[in-house]
């Protein structure tokens, strides 16, 4: 299995970004190879510096860096040879079987539309975040950011893209599926919620248990939340907030820990044609090391061409 990892990519790099691959070679061993794209020299270096034998990876020179505030498509469309642009050039020839970077998400996501494409039949791809749940679980949320402006028959799908990859990555039998309205009943709700329901409810692609509400993210009503991007921008924010008002005031509760997302690692962009997955921004060594193993599990887990097969 060839992971390719965007050694530039990320606040913390490339220091962090090279520990969290050194991480994932101690843990994994020979079972994975992982393949470090940037600037050669640089990631030498940091190799070096982290007591590591360069000789050890296979290095792509990727002269080019997409800086975290750059508009992603200009920067995308100006820079061939970032190590964005590179690692998604590798996973279009099949050189990779996936590729990961903590880097520009904006970036990220106009090179998979535009480099890997969208599985047909898929209309927008999604990107998704695990919310804790009281019991010691989680549910996902979906879309978090990758599509402000929602029409019903794509939100309709992203209960789809959330209920395959909440029963093949996570091992969930039968995922409970949610629409994020501000009331349960049917009737409630703005004109995206109110011609989504009826698609929800008449489908047999997933088990859609109809509106939730907020109150309902972190119990045990739904598994899969669905939503346009917008709104679950803000309520991932807000989760994150919480986490931080917690840990600045020195509480300490094992359920809040797991706010924490260090161990989550990142999200994948559920509905292109290939394994991508993208990191938090602010990415220690930690989070790189969970961001490549959940690559390795997505990869396992076959999720892509299960996608191709419900949707083509």
């Amino acid at each position: 299995m060839r992971i390719g990892i965007d050694i530039m990519g990320g606040d913390f790099a490339p220091e962090e970004t090279v520990k969290g691959a050194l991480l994932v070679a101690e843990e994994t061993g020979q079972d994975l190879e992982l393949i470090l794209i940037g600037q050669e020299e640089v990631v030498k270096q940091n190799l070096v510096s982290a007591g590591a034998d360069p000789s050890d990876f296979e290095i792509v020179h990727a002269p080019e860096v997409i800086e975290m505030g750059e508009h992603a498509t200009r920067a995308v469309a100006q820079k061939k040879h970032s190590s964005i642009s590179v690692g998604f050039q590798m996973l279009a020839k099949g050189g990779l079987d996936a590729f990961a970077s903590a880097g520009n998400t904006g970036a990220m996501l106009v090179s998979s539309i535009y480099s890997i494409k969208n599985i047909p039949g898929v209309i927008r791809p999604t990107i998704s975040s695990l919310l804790p749940k009281i019991n010691g679980g989680f549910g996902i949320i979906l879309d978090v950011g990758a599509i402000s402006d929602c029409k019903p028959d794509i939100l309709y799908q992203f209960g789809i893209l959330g209920s395959l990859y909440a029963k093949h990555v996570f091992n969930i039998p039968d995922p409970k599926v949610g629409l994020l309205n501000i009331g349960e009943e049917e009737s409630k709700g703005n004109l995206l919620t109110q011609a989504t329901y009826p698609l929800m409810k008449d489908t047999d692609k997933f088990n859609f248990i109809g509106n939730i509400e907020g109150r309902d993210l972190f119990n045990e009503k739904a598994d899969i939340i669905v939503c346009d991007g917008f709104t679950g921008n803000i309520v991932l924010k807000m989760a994150e907030s919480i986490y931080e008002m917690v840990r600045e005031r020195k509480i300490k509760d094992e359920y809040f820990d797991r706010f924490n997302y260090e161990d989550y690692g990142g999200t994948p962009i559920l509905g292109v044609s290939a394994p991508v997955v993208i990191g938090h921004g602010i990415s220690n060594a930690k989070t790189i090391k969970n961001m490549i193993l959940l690559t390795r599990d997505l990869v396992a887990s076959n999720l892509v061409g299960i996608f191709k097969n419900v949707f083509t």
